[in-house]
């Protein structure tokens, strides 16, 4: 046992780290394995809904004799308050069995070392401590958080005396919760009308596909909406819009390939408008984040927005692939340069072993992550919540 140990510093855990990748030839960036797609939510997503409980009727109240009314019982002690340090984040008994088995089997790829590390490990020692590591950049929660995690999980096992893998278990769980927390903000784009939301994102990220799922999503809220079809470059990027906006019963905006975009977004602010719809959610063209041009263009959208309604955007929502690891740090930090970026969607989790870069995306920029997609299907578009995101990440391995 070691609870010993001192941190590490980040030099020594980034050294440490690289050199037991040489020696175990761990290859980050195997190709993902694909996952057939889907068009209809599967029936695990269905909500069980509890029975109300009958009302009990006075008659069948059985009747209290006037003797204990007399009876004088001793007062129970208070319980002490929990310490907040050391007390354990509970785990949510509210959460739906279906929401939380559909993060569970979306991140089965990421979280496979890290379910299975502590199983049947006893003692905590610097072999666990290093594994324990190996498994996080896995996941590519990336160096630096991967150092901050360790240094931070080894304080507190010191602090605390812990002596065993379970309760090292359980501090990681809090120590994780504890830094998504902050990103776990559900969107809210408010009264009036008509709110618009502008996805932007590179290419190939799932900005179309993620709109029809936020249009099936809103619509199921009642929202009356309309799709803006903003990307009139990509070749049949606008019949792919029409076709979600068809399976949806959703008006889609629209103009030729090569029309201009902001264009085509004010045409769909002003009809929506006239037709006093609740929202608009605009496509738009992927862009390389390395293209000042094209990353201008978005600036331009925005001032066009502007002539209809101020405050518009009231959602920037940025599109990231999970399965592109820390480039996805890189895309944000140059997308946000350029537009203020206010929500993050973090699509394909279910087909990457990489989904650790979210808290490489928290840390850094404390961006609320809006969405994450763990399927293919319409409703595999969750709002993201971090104790089911860390409990599956954590999970057991299915047998």
């Amino acid at each position: 046992m070691s609870s010993d140990r001192k941190p590490p510093s980040e030099a020594t855990a980034r050294g440490g780290i690289f050199s037991r990748f040489r020696r175990r030839k761990v290859d980050l960036d195997a190709p993902a394995e694909v996952v057939p797609e889907t068009d209809t939510p599967s029936a695990e997503g269905a909500v069980a809904v509890q029975p109300e409980t009958p009302a009990v009727r006075v008659e069948e109240q059985a009747t209290v004799p006037d003797t204990a009314v007399t009876r004088s019982e001793p007062e129970p002690e208070p319980e002490p308050e929990p310490d907040n340090e050391t007390a354990p984040i509970p785990r949510a008994a509210t959460a739906e069995p279906a929401r939380r088995g559909l993060f569970r089997r979306a991140l089965a790829r990421t979280g496979a070392g890290l379910g299975s590390l502590l199983l049947g490990r006893k003692a905590i020692d610097d072999e666990l401590y290093e594994e324990l590591e190996t498994q996080l950049l896995l996941a590519d929660v990336g160096v630096e958080v991967c150092a901050t995690l360790i240094e931070e999980l080894t304080a507190r096992v010191k602090r605390r005396d812990l002596k065993d893998a379970a309760a090292l278990r359980e501090e990681l769980r809090a120590l994780l919760i504890e830094m998504l927390i902050p990103c776990q903000q559900p969107l809210d784009l408010g009264s009036g009308g008509p709110r618009v939301v502008l996805v932007i994102g590179v290419n190939g990220v799932g900005k179309t596909t993620t709109i029809g799922k936020l249009a099936h999503r809103f619509q199921a809220q009642g929202k009356r909406l309309v799709l803006a079809a903003g990307d009139t470059f990509r070749a049949a990027a606008v019949e792919q819009l029409q076709v979600w906006g068809e399976r949806n019963g959703v008006p889609v905006v629209a103009q030729s390939t090569g029309a201009d975009s902001a264009s085509v977004i004010f045409d769909a602010i002003q009809s929506a408008r006239a037709r006093g719809l609740d929202l608009v959610i605009a496509d738009t063209a992927g862009r390389l984040h390395t293209k000042d041009n094209l990353m201008a263009e978005l600036a331009k959208v925005r001032r066009v927005m502007a002539k209809l309604d101020p405050q518009a955007p009231h959602e920037t929502l940025l599109v990231l692939d999970a399965g592109t690891g820390q480039n996805a740090v890189v895309q944000m930090r140059q997308f946000s340069a350029s537009v203020p970026v206010t929500g993050i969607a973090l699509t394909k989790l279910d087909g990457t072993a990489k989904g650790g870069v979210i808290f490489a995306l928290c840390r850094e920029f404390g961006v609320p992550i809006r969405f994450v997609g763990l399927g293919e299907g319409l409703g595999d578009l969750q709002e993201f919540d971090a104790e089911l995101f860390v409990d599956a990440l954590l999970a057991a391995p299915e047998a």
